[in-house]
């Protein structure tokens, strides 16, 4: 029986190939730019990261053949939504540069809660959808037929959850930009 010390032994740089290495970089960029999104205090520089996040995500679906992901995620990713959010930004006349009232005290409890959020989501999301397989055999005409169908029976809450919550936002940078410069509609 192999134990996983004699596999990580068995290991060897020269059998990796330069497939996992790019998608190993694409990962590092994408881990490296989303800390950065929630770490800087400029907005429209944390607009600027996530296309990148967004960008190194589109690059990992390319290396896993999945160009119609990858395209999807390009022209409604790093199209729109984050078109929509530095419009939202110029809208609402937020600032721009860094500014001392938003910063709070509680970063560490603010962290906690944010990753027990997450840690939830990703709980219930696994649970929810465990059983739920696309197939992708057949080429790539099945792939984006089969990519389709999962996406709009399977997945379908999920995105519909999505869309509300794009509207939502829309719609909340649009009142906000109604707004007096003095705060009185």
């Amino acid at each position: 029986m192999l134990t996983l010390a004699d596999a990580v032994r068995d290991v060897s740089y020269r059998d990796t190939n330069p497939t996992e290495v790019i998608f190993i970089l694409l990962g590092l960029v994408a881990i490296g730019s989303a800390v950065l999104v929630v770490t800087t205090r400029n907005v429209v520089r944390a607009a600027l990261w996530l296309v990148v996040t967004l960008a190194a995500a589109a690059g990992s679906y390319l290396m896993l053949a999945a160009e119609f992901v990858a395209w999807v995620q390009v022209l409604i990713y790093v199209g729109a939504v984050v078109v929509l959010l530095l419009f939202g930004i110029m809208l609402t006349k937020a600032p721009i540069g860094r500014e001392q009232g938003l910063d709070g005290e509680n970063r560490i409890a603010g962290a906690i809660v944010a990753l027990a959020a997450a840690g939830t989501l990703v709980t219930l999301m696994v649970d929810a959808f465990r059983n739920q397989y696309v197939d992708l055999n057949g080429g790539a005409a099945a792939t984006t037929a089969k990519t389709g169908e999962a996406l709009f029976q399977a997945y379908v809450l999920p995105f519909e959850v999505v869309s509300v919550l794009l509207l939502a936002a829309l719609i909340g940078s649009i009142v906000l930009s109604r707004q007096d410069d003095e705060g009185v509609r």
